[in-house]
């Protein structure tokens, strides 16, 4: 049965989080090729160099995804922020 768009923006942030990770989880295993643009590269390449030189800087994904799945708005704060 489909969702209609309002019924989720009713939804609890927690669970609407939990929705967003269902549908990313759904598409792990499609061929989904899409070209990104040079901008999205550019940035892709400067944030893999910025980790590869200080990985310090990051957290692996399952404990973003576990903070994000608290709903809590303050779950992660930018990098930028911890200083």
């Amino acid at each position: 049965m489909p969702i209609a768009l309002e019924q989720i923006r009713q939804m609890p942030v927690g669970q609407r989080i939990q929705l967003a990770g269902d549908i990313w989880d759904s598409l792990v295993g499609e061929d989904a090729d899409f070209p990104l643009r040079s901008d999205q590269l550019t940035e892709l390449e400067m944030r893999r160099a910025a980790m590869v030189a200080d990985p310090s800087i990051g957290i692996p994904w399952t404990e973003a995804k576990a903070l994000l799945q608290t709903g809590s708005p303050n779950a992660i704060q930018p990098s930028c922020a911890k200083g």
